[in-house]
């Protein structure tokens, strides 16, 4: 079986992690960057605007693929879906809430509120258009029902190399510590962070750090930055940087308004931190509360100077978190199990038309 794999350069490292595992189960892949083949308007190169399908329809007949693989709503994935060939979306995050919050924050110009327009007209041609929507998480496959619930659904957790999480020389920080590790790309999630203001001036003794960067970021930090024990250290290089920072930490947090599948839970975890974060989304589906980490519901700051404190005065109660966490990750979220659920899912679909 060929599958042909498309989406953005930034997602490249786990797409063909993803890829690599297919093989396992006798698939030919073919990972390309979806706006190199198929882009159109709105785009920020102008000579795109007019881009007939000439290369992607060359790239179809060359390698020829019994099914395509996209992870956003784009040009390559309204070619894909109306190509004839079975098309399989993954959803990573609630796309309707994402736009809403976009409308309200950052796209607020009329020539960006046009090019939101016109991107919102492309995916619900997507969306109706696919042969399957893969939310990646269950949370994320109820919100999809109640859009389209006539739609055939499965939903694939994305996966994890655990080899490439292991001990070793963490970055220099002053202990004890927090850590976050999260992008500030979707208000809905990244305003739940100022949650921990008030942790954060009730603990002066622990020195919190925030990794990661993005349009929000300066809203978090205009706030934060007041508090003498907060440090942003900015986007990290990925994954050397990410493993030598989590491996530093002695708590990973994550303040999240609404998160359906966050990787960096997923490493922490694979590094044995123990684990604190907002019981939002799909977060309960990846990790155990009270086993790897605690839950916080939205706002509460006193559970997190609770469950903070608790963790960092027992070494032995974050010790076994940690094992835990790292032990959860293994058998639940491997790439090979992510891999074959995916090849199940494909070959009966197809089987059956």
């Amino acid at each position: 079986m060929k599958i042909l794999i498309a989406g953005s350069k930034s997602k490249f490292f786990h797409l063909e992690e993803f890829g690599d595992a297919l093989t396992k189960f006798d698939v030919e892949y073919m990972l390309v960057h979806d706006i190199d083949i198929q882009d159109g308007f709105p785009s920020r190169n102008i000579r795109n605007w007019f881009q007939s399908r000439a290369k992607f329809n060359r790239l179809i007949k060359d390698f020829g693929p019994d099914a395509i693989f996209v992870d956003r709503q784009r040009h390559f994935s309204l070619a894909a879906v109306e190509s004839g060939i079975p098309t399989y979306m993954l959803l990573r995050g609630d796309y309707w809430s994402e736009m809403k919050w976009a409308k309200q924050t950052l796209y607020k110009t009329l020539s960006r509120r046009i090019a939101l327009y016109q991107w919102n007209k492309i995916a619900e041609k997507c969306f109706e258009k696919t042969t399957m929507i893969m939310p990646i998480c269950r949370y994320l496959d109820d919100i999809v029902k109640e859009h389209y619930p006539q739609k055939k659904t499965e939903v694939l957790y994305g996966g994890i190399d655990a080899s490439r999480w292991y001990p070793i020389e963490g970055m220099k920080l002053d202990h004890p510590c927090v850590g976050l590790l999260q992008g500030a790309w979707i208000w809905g999630k990244t305003q739940e962070i100022l949650t921990l203001k008030n942790v954060i001036e009730s603990l002066p003794d622990i020195t919190f750090y925030w990794a990661g960067d993005g349009p929000y970021r300066q809203k978090i930090t205009d706030v934060l930055d007041k508090c003498k024990n907060f440090r942003w250290l900015g986007a990290l290089q990925y994954p050397d940087q990410v493993r030598q920072y989590i491996a530093a930490l002695d708590v990973y947090a994550l303040p999240s308004g609404i998160d359906m599948s966050p990787l960096t839970l997923q490493e922490a975890q694979l590094m044995k931190k123990p684990v604190i974060a907002t019981n939002s989304g799909g977060i309960p589906e990846l990790m155990k509360d009270g086993e790897a980490g605690f839950l916080i519901e939205r706002g509460d700051h006193k559970a997190w100077i609770e469950k903070i404190t608790l963790l960092l005065n027992d070494k032995k109660l974050a010790q076994e978190f940690g094992e835990k966490g790292r032990q959860f990750v293994e058998t639940e979220f491997s790439w090979e199990k992510m891999a074959k659920r995916f090849v199940d899912i494909v070959q009966k679909h197809i089987s059956k038309n």
